[in-house]
C-alpha cells in the first residue's frame, strides 16, 4: 500500500478543497494519503512517505515563500521518491495558459527550485470577492478588469476543471 503526503500552501483554502479532492481519487485506487498544510509538513519526517505532492495557490503572483523552502529544506527526499507538484492560480482560467508548460507561475517555480517533480499541473482558482477583506477585493478586481475576468464585487466564481483534478489524482495515484 502506497503512503502519499500531500502537501500544500493556500491563501483562501481553494488549494486545500482541490487536495481533498485528489486524495479521494488516491484513496479510491486503495492508497493511504495524509494531508496536511505546507507549514505543518515542514516539521515531519518525509522519508516515511512513498509519494509526495506539493500543491501551492498564488497571491499577487506568487506562491507563499514556505513552498520554496519546503522544497529546498527536502530536496533530496523529493528527489528519492515519486513527487509532484501542481499550482492554482487564476491566470490558469485562460485555454493558453492552463498547462505546466504554458503558465508563467509554473515557469517562474521550476527556475526558481532546482526540483524537478515527476508529475507537474496548472489549475485554475477561484474568485470569492465576498470572502476577500477590503483591499484584496480592490486589487483583485483591478487585477480582474485588466485580465478581463469578473469584477462583480459579489461575485463567487470557480474557474477549476474538476475534472482535470481528478485526471491528475488518478495519476498521482499510479505514479
Amino acid at each position: 500500500m502506497a503512503n502519499l503526503l500531500i502537501a500544500y500552501s493556500t491563501t483562501d483554502n481553494h488549494t486545500q478543497t482541490i487536495c481533498e479532492r485528489i486524495r479521494r481519487m488516491v484513496e479510491e485506487q486503495g492508497q493511504s494519503v495524509v494531508m496536511t498544510t505546507i507549514n505543518d509538513a515542514m516539521e515531519m519526517n518525509l522519508e516515511s512517505f512513498n509519494k509526495i505532492v506539493i500543491g501551492a495557490s498564488i497571491r499577487y503572483g506568487k506562491h507563499h515563500p514556505q513552498v520554496h523552502e519546503f522544497v529546498r529544506k527536502n530536496q533530496r527526499c523529493l528527489e528519492s521518491r515519486p513527487s509532484a507538484f501542481f499550482s492554482v492560480n487564476l491566470v490558469a482560467r485562460k485555454p493558453d495558459k492552463n498547462d505546466p508548460e504554458t503558465n508563467p507561475y509554473m515557469q517562474k517555480f521550476l527556475q526558481q527550485v532546482s526540483w524537478q517533480p515527476r508529475m507537474l499541473a496548472v489549475f485554475a482558482g477561484k474568485i470569492n470577492y465576498p470572502k476577500y477583506n477590503f483591499w484584496d477585493r480592490l486589487i483583485i478586481r483591478l487585477i480582474m478588469w485588466m485580465t478581463k475576468g469578473p469584477t462583480d464585487p459579489k461575485a463567487i466564481v470557480d474557474f477549476t476543471d474538476w475534472h482535470k483534478v481528478e485526471e491528475f489524482g488518478r495519476q498521482v495515484a499510479a505514479m
